[in-house]
């Protein structure tokens, strides 16, 4: 295929600093890649990969990208915009799995698992406590490279992915909570944040993450009343800071949640685990005391939820009340805003895709970038992440051992 534009390159800082006979190597040794945006099949995702302007940064850079037909539709992108912008659009996933690299944001189902090519390398999010030992097995036989993009690192070792997603899950859940609040019928009939004369609303945050943070932003931003709990001291002494403003903090001390939770117009449920269920913090008996068209949004359901009247809901049907009280726990919340959240995410993979390119492709970059092997769960068909090894009961390799045989 070819997309009909010129190639362009480049020079990072650190090549105009090689002699002239290193560069030119250098330049010799980028790869021209070939990558495929399927159309998600994931229930409720409507993001994708990589926006229309990615593409044709990409394309402009000599690269290749297969998009099946549709693939951007839920996020308000058309297939005119990606053609336009160097795409080529293909009627059926298989053709799209014909690429070297897969690049798309749910975890891989069976049906895609089929039409892998060996030695493909995969690029989405996994989902670990959603998945099987027989979906892993599936992915070995196959000897692909598969890479989780929520646990890969930067260079200042922090989740740029899983933070952009956090911030946008933060605010969406609270501009979420003002909608549900306001409504006349079921909710309380005011307004998120202050006005003169009237006390504000108060805002409870489970959890001093990164969404706790965005959403406690937003809150303040409106003129809520926010109280932020958190079971590390550290985590609430680095919200606070990072606020710059004072806001109640409270480790999980019963009679202190009891109360707060007792006068919350909204509680945003905002902890985050690593690789398990999220604990539950707010009990049943919590939210019986609540008000009346109080909000509970349950931002932590993707990981089982925090709150225990939670249950799972969808963007058709996205609440339910309990105790009078209204419920949200859609899963994926990002995915409410696809636009946004897909925006975001393509300002991260563009560059990453151009990052593999200038090192010589997957194998070449994985060698040299430790936070890209972090997010490496299979190696050429080897699980090399310790706790899927353990979990699953699977054979595992130290992805920084394989490289350096590799290279060795």
């Amino acid at each position: 295929m070819d997309t009909g534009s010129k190639r362009i390159f480049s020079y990072s800082y650190e090549e105009k600093l090689l002699p002239q006979e290193e560069m030119l190597e250098k330049r010799k040794s980028k790869d021209k890649l070939i990558i495929g945006l399927p159309k998600e099949n994931t229930y409720q995702e409507k993001r994708i990969a990589l926006t229309p302007a990615s593409v044709e940064l990409l394309a402009e850079n000599g690269h290749e990208i297969i998009l099946e037909k549709g693939a951007g539709k839920a996020a308000n992108f058309t297939d005119t915009e990606y053609s336009e912008s160097g795409a080529y659009i293909v009627n059926t996933k298989k053709e799209v799995y014909q690429a070297d690299i897969i690049l798309k944001i749910a975890p891989p189902v069976y049906s895609d698992i089929e039409i892998f090519k060996e030695r493909q390398t995969i690029i989405s999010a996994l989902h670990l406590t959603a998945q099987h030992v027989d979906y892993f097995k599936q992915m070995l036989s196959k000897k692909v490279t598969a890479i989780s993009f929520e646990h890969l690192k930067d260079e200042n070792n922090i989740f740029p992915i899983r933070m952009s997603i956090s911030e946008i899950a933060g605010n969406t859940g609270i501009l979420i909570a003002s909608e549900y609040l306001s409504d006349s019928k079921i909710g309380k009939g005011k307004m998120l944040g202050g006005f003169p004369g009237i006390p504000p609303v108060e805002v409870v945050i489970i959890g001093a993450g990164n969404v706790g943070e965005a959403a406690s932003r937003a809150a303040i931003a409106q003129g809520a009343n926010v109280k932020i709990f958190d079971n590390s001291i550290s985590k609430l002494r680095r919200i606070q800071r990072l606020l710059n403003t004072k806001v109640y903090t409270s480790i999980f001390q019963k009679k202190n949640l009891e109360n707060a939770i007792k006068n919350a117009d909204v509680v945003i449920g905002a902890l985050h685990t690593q690789n398990t269920r999220s604990p539950v913090i707010v009990t049943e008996e919590m939210i019986q005391k609540m008000e009346k068209g109080s909000v509970v949004i349950d931002i932590s359901i993707d990981q089982g939820g925090c709150i225990e009247t939670s249950r799972i809901t969808t963007h058709a049907e996205p609440i339910f009340l309990r105790d009078e009280v209204i419920h949200y726990a859609v899963p994926n919340i990002a995915s409410r805003v696809p636009n946004t959240a897909s925006h975001a995410l393509s300002n991260y993979f563009a560059p990453m895709m151009l990052n593999i390119a200038e090192e010589g492709g997957i194998e070449n970059i994985l060698q040299r970038n430790k936070g890209l092997r972090n997010g490496t769960y299979i190696y050429n068909g080897v699980i090399t992440n310790k706790y899927i090894s353990d979990y699953f009961n699977l054979p595992y390799k130290d992805i920084d051992l394989l490289m350096a045989a590799f290279h060795g």
